[in-house]
């Protein structure tokens, strides 16, 4: 009960659970690299970081693109908030902090607040200002203390390592943008090079401190936090970067979606306020994770002709459409049967019972959306199912928090 008084504010935005899927508009069936990198700004007199190094190439041609008002700016009102929060149809920007805003997509923080909040719940010992359904939970002066942490675990996981990782992404799609989004901050030189390799180092940096502050804060005598953090920043790096680049692999970027956004802010969040010492507390956010390959793989069906050109091991394309439409509704069901299948079996039947009157609807419309056509219904589809898998989610989390595993 403690983290749904505020889940109603996140369920709006549920959707922010799913990558952008990825746009080939204008695509040449083949690109030359050196073709694509004379595609983009350069600056020689700007120092590289490693492992940022900057874009080599023999041409000084520099694309100036602007957002065409005409095909990718809405006109409902929405395009300057849309460029604050780093979504398509948005408005051009010179504010080179509203720019660097852009860079870190804050829509895409909204999962890992939600992660975070679930851990907080799964921990068992998070404290309410005043809580009005416990007398026994009215410690204001614990609450208070409580909340900030919550609130900083919350910009450590959104603004700073979320925005590290959409930041980073966005450096190593520089290519593939100037083709496909020209308009996008990199390639259209509204940024510099040597600007976004800072806002890299800063966002990773800070975070790592912010990390290490909240392990000093729980007390910790080994830093979970930061070791976590650390382990997370890896994996975005990985996912985004040659040689291993996992957003190619279907099997690997999907699974490294899923865990990114549930599995990894889960156990900050538990960290902070609990600890990690059941096995139980590792297993279901790894199941939750594989629901989410589920849901990741929904962004690539409209992707499938243009992951084939560029050689992208996306599962529609190593399986068809058809194949992998059933891979992503079983991933999603199966696992979320097995956390059903634990709580019951640990006497948590009502919970249990909760969360398979939360996976209905999830069913429901997998074979009424996503089934019949999942390349014209993936946005409905996620729109209207994603909702109740995050609140299954929250749902486990607080199950856990208020389950006695001494009795």
């Amino acid at each position: 009960m403690r983290s749904l008084a505020v889940s109603s504010l996140l369920v709006a935005s549920a959707s922010a659970f799913s990558t952008a899927p990825r746009s080939y508009t204008g695509l040449v069936s083949t690109v030359s690299q050196q073709s694509s990198l004379s595609m983009l700004p350069t600056n020689n007199n700007e120092d590289s970081f490693y492992p940022f190094p900057s874009t080599e190439s023999s041409s000084n041609f520099r694309l100036d693109a602007k957002p065409p008002t005409s095909n990718d700016e809405v006109t409902d009102g929405s395009a300057d908030l849309r460029q604050l929060l780093g979504v398509k149809g948005a408005a051009g920007s010179e504010d080179i902090w509203k720019i660097r805003l852009q860079l870190t997509k804050p829509v895409t923080w909204i999962p890992l607040v939600w992660g975070v909040m679930c851990g907080a719940a799964a921990s068992g010992n998070y404290h309410w200002i005043w809580n009005p359904f416990d007398p026994n939970d009215r410690d204001v002066m614990l609450g208070l203390e409580d909340t900030a942490k919550g609130f900083v675990a919350m910009i450590l996981a959104g603004p700073f390592l979320t925005g590290y990782t959409q930041t980073i992404n966005d450096w190593y799609d520089r290519e593939i943008d100037a083709i496909n989004e020209p308009y996008r901050p990199i390639p259209s030189g509204a940024i510099s090079e040597g600007q976004v390799i800072f806002q890299i180092w800063f966002l990773l940096l800070g975070g790592l401190g912010i990390a290490y502050g909240l392990d000093v804060w729980a007390g910790h005598d080994f830093p979970t936090v930061l070791a976590l953090s650390i382990f997370g920043s890896w994996v975005s790096y990985i996912y985004s970067a040659p040689p291993l680049k996992l957003k190619q692999n279907g099997w690997a970027g999907n699974y490294a979606l899923g865990c990114s956004y549930i599995s990894l802010p889960w156990w900050c969040g538990q960290a902070v306020f609990g600890e990690l010492d059941r096995p139980v507390y590792f297993i279901l956010p790894i199941l939750y994770s594989i629901a989410g390959l589920g849901i990741a793989i929904v962004n690539d069906f409209k992707s499938v002709e243009g992951d084939r050109q560029l050689g992208l091991n996306s599962l529609p394309v190593a399986f068809g459409i058809d194949g992998a439409k059933y891979i992503c509704a079983g991933s999603v069901t199966l696992t979320q049967l097995g956390v059903a299948a634990y709580l019951y079996s640990i006497g948590e039947t009502n919970y249990a019972a909760g969360l398979l009157a939360l996976l209905l609807p999830q069913i429901y419309f997998q074979a009424t959306l996503l089934l019949p056509d999942p390349v014209a219904n993936d946005v409905k589809y996620q729109a209207s199912s994603q909702p109740f898998f995050v609140f299954g989610i929250l749902a486990t989390a607080l199950c856990l928090g208020h389950h006695d595993f001494t009795a």
